[in-house]
């Protein structure tokens, strides 16, 4: 468990490496197939991901705020 108050920057990269190599082969994959191999089946429209993006955020937005809502409520009747 790490305790320290701030970290640098190269800390970060130690630790999420891993991670940021499979991030980088999976997203390296799909470019690769639609440049080199003429895939153009893998183009996606922006508008439907721009769309759900929103409807996601937006659903979030309100889930978050009834979750804090509700743990108002509880801290106000546990000091009452």
């Amino acid at each position: 468990m790490y305790t320290k108050r701030n970290y640098s920057l190269r800390d970060l990269l130690r630790w999420t490496r891993h991670d940021i190599y499979k991030f980088v082969l999976v997203s390296i994959i799909p470019i690769l197939l639609y440049v080199f191999l003429n895939w153009k089946w893998l183009h996606l429209p922006w508008l439907p991901i721009a769309l759900v993006g929103t409807a996601v955020a937006f659903i979030i937005g309100f889930k978050n705020s009834a979750s804090y809502d509700r743990l108002w409520e509880a801290r106000k009747i546990w000091v009452a």
